[in-house]
C-alpha cells in the first residue's frame, strides 16, 4: 500500500470522506443549537488550517504536501509550537463539524478514517522525508510538540 503515500491530496481525502459521511445519514430537522455547535466547530478546524498555512507563508516554504522534501526550513514556530499538523488536525475538525451538522453517529467514523488515513499515507512520509532533510532538529522538534494535538 506504499503506492498511496502522497498521492491523493488530503484536501481531497477529507472531501471524499465528508461525501461518504453524508451518504448514510439521514437529515434530521434542523436543531438550532446542533447547527450553531457545527459553525463554531467549523470555524475552529478553518482557523486551525488558516494558522498551519500562515506559518508556512511567513517562512516561505512550500505548503504542497505531496513533496515535503521540497521544504525550504522546519517550521516550529506559531501554530506549530502546539501540533506538527494543524492543516490536517483543521480537516479533522471541520469532518467533525461536518459530522455534527448530520447528527449521524456513524459520521463521526468518517473523521477517525481521515485520521488513520493521514497517520499512515501522509504523515508517516512527510516526517520521513523532513527527517532525512532536517536531521536532529526535526528529532528534536518531534520530541517537543505532539503529531497532532
Amino acid at each position: 500500500m506504499d503506492w498511496l503515500e502522497h498521492r491523493i491530496p488530503p484536501p481531497l481525502v477529507a472531501v471524499i470522506l465528508g461525501i461518504l459521511m453524508w451518504l448514510p445519514a439521514r437529515p434530521l430537522p434542523p436543531f438550532g443549537g446542533r447547527l450553531w455547535l457545527a459553525l463554531l466547530v467549523l470555524l475552529g478546524g478553518i482557523a486551525v488550517c488558516l494558522a498551519g498555512v500562515l506559518s508556512f507563508r511567513r517562512a516561505r516554504t512550500t505548503v504542497n504536501p505531496l513533496k515535503p522534501e521540497s521544504a525550504s526550513s522546519l517550521v516550529v514556530a506559531g501554530i506549530y509550537r502546539h501540533t506538527r499538523n494543524p492543516m490536517y488536525l483543521g480537516f479533522a475538525i471541520v469532518l467533525l463539524a461536518w459530522s455534527i451538522a448530520l447528527a449521524s453517529l456513524p459520521a463521526v467514523l468518517g473523521v477517525v478514517a481521515f485520521v488513520l488515513y493521514i497517520n499512515r499515507f501522509q504523515i508517516v512520509p512527510e516526517e520521513q522525508a523532513l527527517r532525512q532533510r532536517f536531521g536532529a532538529n526535526f528529532d528534536a522538534y518531534c520530541r517537543r510538540v505532539r503529531r497532532w494535538v
